[in-house]
């Protein structure tokens, strides 16, 4: 590659890994995503920040942590945080424009309440909100100019609220084509956006951001039904009693009317899901052939993601929250990149904030030394295979409905989540990877928890995270007196 390459990032919503034929799905179908994979590399310990679209975006944004960037709730259900980023935000489209790059996106924002892709150096419209706004005069015209029906989703499915009223919308059939669906009109204007950057001289960078498969699961019925609902196998963990866990993961899985689901409501729920991912690996694959068409696939690294996965049912829950299982912390990551490593199944633990770090340097331009992320280079060429790489991941959470924070601590082995409000979790990964059982209290553990309880501190102070604060009078991570009141006062 002569040049500089360009970047084509492609990214889902609320997508798990284990959806996906590359990462283990043996019914759902994914042919084009899992050709990424046959070419490129395939990450299997890929983590989000956090399990929460705004803040999560906000990291892969700024390169920056959650409570650095402090951007730290959706901001729909927002009880108090910020709705925008600091005005001193610094996008790596900025680094990109220096590095001399078109710069774009197409598809769901959901960064900021008000301030669209333009405020931070992007080419593309803003389509607000955590759902595709279905209202949006774009999308509007397109379906009149396409002769394609009215987006009116119906056979609606939906359990019921602790409080007896219908509870939240899971599903629905959409009586159109698949090119009436949000998530294609996003598709037909980021190939437009590519063939425009195609024909310039400048390399490009370009995101595609989906709204699906986050729920509610709204599809042809082609696609709602293409996968036998009785054929589905429903997740073990579905059996998860929840004993010696958290309370709130009960009272989210009342808000979200788990037990107002019969098993054969589960089998269509998550036969919808999978329904939709297979439609947006369609997507990709439309995105992947205009590559083709365009003769840039040879000068296009492309790479695919998700924002944070769901639980679609696993641990009685839907959608996420403050539960911290690899349900929706684990997501999908490949990238395919020209002359890199091809069909390499890569363990190395990685996680969304390093794609600032990496578009910066695959462009050219230094890494910003304010950026938390690592540059995934050197693990998609080979070339200088870094001596060290890191042997764990922490990720954090404030809230959704309302404030509750978490801070979670993930090895190969083990993961060890604080839950000030309430009992700790540690896991197993090895004898327990389903997470089942919290080990916390077990003696048995008890060096497993000394451990990554003083790692999680030191990471905490390291990253200024004044979470640690809490950590700092409640578990033996100091080996001297600390005074945690911070007060002025030599005692």
């Amino acid at each position: 590659m002569n040049k500089k390459p360009n970047i084509l990032f492609l990214c889902t919503d609320q997508q798990r890994a284990d959806s996906l034929g590359c990462y283990g799905n043996d019914i759902c179908q994914t042919p084009h995503i899992d050709s990424l994979a046959a070419e490129g590399v395939r990450f299997t310990q890929a983590f989000t920040p956090t399990s929460i679209c705004t803040p999560a975006r906000g990291s892969m944004l700024t390169g920056m942590m959650p409570h650095r960037h402090r951007l730290l709730a959706n901001f729909e259900r927002n009880v108090g945080y910020l709705t925008e980023l600091p005005a001193e935000t610094v996008p790596y489209a900025t680094y990109l424009r220096a590095a001399g790059y078109n710069v774009g996106t197409m598809g769901k924002w959901h960064i900021g309440e008000h301030l669209g892709p333009e405020a931070y150096g992007f080419d593309g419209p803003h389509f607000p909100g955590w759902g595709p706004p279905v209202q949006h005069p774009a999308y509007q015209a397109y379906l009149a100019e396409n002769h394609l029906p009215p987006f009116v989703p119906h056979d609606l499915v939906r359990g019921r609220f602790p409080n007896g009223m219908p509870g939240n919308v899971i599903a629905g059939i959409y009586d159109g084509p698949e090119e009436g669906l949000f998530d294609s009109f996003i598709t037909t204007r980021a190939i437009e956006q590519l063939r425009t950057y195609a024909a310039q001289d400048a390399p490009f960078f370009l995101a595609c951001n989906w709204f699906g498969p986050h729920l509610p699961y709204f599809l042809p019925r082609a696609d709602f039904e293409r996968y036998a609902a009785a054929e589905i196998p429903l997740p073990p963990t579905m059996a998860d009693t929840l004993q010696d866990k958290p309370r709130v993961q009960a009272h989210y899985a009342a808000h979200w009317a788990f037990d107002s689901f019969s098993p054969a409501d589960w089998h269509t729920i998550i036969a919808a899901n999978w329904g939709y991912v297979s439609l947006l690996d369609r997507q990709v694959g439309r995105l992947l052939h205009a590559l083709d068409d365009l003769g840039i696939a040879e000068e296009t690294i492309v790479i695919f993601a998700t924002d944070h996965g769901g639980f679609v049912g696993s641990h009685r829950m839907q959608d996420k929250g403050p539960a911290m299982y690899d349900d929706t912390y684990r997501v999908p990551f490949i990238v395919r990149a020209p002359a890199g490593r091809a069909g390499v199944a890569d363990d190395h633990m990685v996680t969304l904030v390093d794609l600032p770090a990496t578009y910066v340097d695959l462009a050219g331009h230094p890494v910003p030394a304010a950026f938390d992320g690592c540059t995934l280079a050197p693990l998609l060429y080979g070339e200088n295979p870094p001596p060290t790489w890191r042997d764990h991941i922490i990720a954090e959470f404030h809230g959704h409905h309302f404030p509750y924070p978490q801070r979670m601590i993930r090895t190969h082995t083990h993961k060890l989540v604080i839950n000030p409000p309430d009992i700790d979790e540690l896991y197993d990964l090895v004898q327990d990877p389903l997470e089942m059982t919290n080990q916390f209290e077990n003696p048995a553990y008890a060096e497993v928890r000394r451990v990554l309880l003083r790692q999680l501190y030191a990471d905490l102070r390291a990253g200024h995270d004044n979470f640690h604060h809490w950590m700092t009078s409640m578990y033996p991570v100091v080996t001297e007196a600390v005074d945690a009141s911070l007060s002025q006062y030599k005692v």
